[in-house]
């Protein structure tokens, strides 16, 4: 789930200040292009499932998926909060793999780490290559575990709403997968993906579960 904040658009916002529907769907290639270069544990938490884009694609590759979401897409078990809940330690599960909220996207990475912490587990997410800038996260990510960066070196398919019924385009913004691993230390790793390497390859051929 891809979101941007459209109460600089709308000015619609939850009573909390959260942006409503603000989700754009994750093109199946981005989770296809992880799972060519990383590997998890067969168990995945999606904490912001949307419609399940990335939820679908990964259980299509294999992986058992719990998916929940703050709001109720119609997909996986809605009136989790992320931020609060601690469904994805109870479930059983150790890894992480979600496209958060452009608006809470630092608040899911800090949470986030706080849960693989607490697994020993890895999590990724989806991000404007942008959001490596900033004051405000510049200490977030040197104090963290963040263990890679893969960067789309050709753009993603653009991130529709759901609603939209029109011809596919490319996306005018980069993105990259931020990866934390728990114990890492050291800078991370950098890496770059071309989608179209990596989509419908055959399953033997993708690294996919951890051991």
């Amino acid at each position: 789930m891809t979101s941007f904040p459209i109460t600089s658009i709308t000015g619609m916002t939850r009573d909390d200040g959260r942006p409503t529907d603000d989700f754009y769907e994750t093109p199946p290639q981005a989770t296809a292009a992880l799972l060519a270069v990383e590997k998890f544990t067969p168990k995945i938490w999606e904490p912001a499932c949307g419609r399940g884009a990335i939820s679908k694609e990964l259980k299509r590759l294999g992986f058992d998926v719990i998916s929940t979401d703050l709001y109720d897409h119609g997909y996986g078990e809605p009136d989790h909060d992320f931020l609060v809940t601690d469904y994805g330690v109870r479930a059983g599960t150790t890894s992480i793999i979600t496209n958060p909220p452009f608006s809470l996207a630092l608040e899911f990475a800090q949470r986030g780490v706080e849960f693989i912490n607490q697994t020993d587990g890895k999590m990724a997410l989806l991000a404007r290559l942008q959001w490596l800038e900033s004051i405000r996260r510049k200490g977030f990510f040197e104090s963290s575990p963040l263990s890679a960066v893969w960067i789309f070196s050709r753009r993603l398919p653009m991130m529709h709403r759901p609603d939209y019924d029109g011809d596919p385009v490319s996306s005018l913004m980069a993105f990259a997968w931020f990866l934390w691993t728990c114990g890492h230390i050291g800078p991370p790793r950098l890496g770059w993906l071309d989608w179209k390497d990596h989509y419908e390859v055959p399953l033997d051929n993708l690294p996919l579960f951890q051991t």
